[in-house]
């Protein structure tokens, strides 16, 4: 069916059909990345796509199907990374949980990278706000030295930030990280 599907991408349909396309695509991709590999060239195009549904379900689809094989999603990473900077909110919501899924699989693609999430903690939208600490919890379960310099800053948002969603999952990402840095710390010890 994936071929059925991927066909829609390119023909005469309206914005919300294809909304579903892109993600049903990233779904399909997830749990079939060899067969939707041919396609994917196809999904980021939708990155620069006037309409923000469709950016947003582009930049979902390549998250998926990242978590699935990165290296399927590597070629397009910087167009993915400019995301960030989207004018649409949910854009930038849906660039974080793209990363949120690459970075599952492939944390090391996001090394240099964590200062932006940071960044992200303070944007104009809540929803992005709230999101953006997860990707802190990702990668400290994983890379937890990647985290570990934002630790004290991660800390005062979790003591002080106005919402108290961006509190938890800021408080939630310390955690996770801590106690995986003294998992390895007792992993080296023994």
């Amino acid at each position: 069916m994936i071929d059925d599907v991927a066909l829609k991408l390119n023909e005469n349909y309206s914005v919300n059909v294809k909304a579903k396309v892109l993600w049903i695509l990233g779904e399909m991709g997830l749990n079939y990345p060899v067969q939707i590999k041919v396609y994917i060239e196809d999904i980021a195009g939708y990155l620069k796509n006037s309409h923000p549904k469709l950016r947003e379900r582009a930049v979902n689809a390549l998250g998926r199907i990242g978590r699935a094989d990165k290296n399927l999603v590597i070629p397009y990473m910087d167009k993915l990374m400019e995301m960030r900077k989207d004018k649409a909110n949910n854009v930038r919501l849906a660039f974080i949980w793209a990363c949120e899924n690459i970075a599952t699989n492939a944390p090391e693609l996001f090394y240099e990278k964590m200062e932006w999430f940071y960044k992200l903690i303070s944007d104009q939208d809540k929803k992005v706000r709230i999101e953006a600490p997860e990707m802190f919890r990702v990668m400290g379960k994983r890379k937890p030295q990647y985290v570990k310099p934002y630790l004290e800053k991660l800390q005062v948002i979790a003591d002080n930030d106005e919402n108290r969603v961006v509190r938890i999952h800021s408080a939630g990402a310390i955690r996770i990280t801590k106690k995986a840095l003294n998992e390895i710390e007792n992993a080296v010890e023994n």
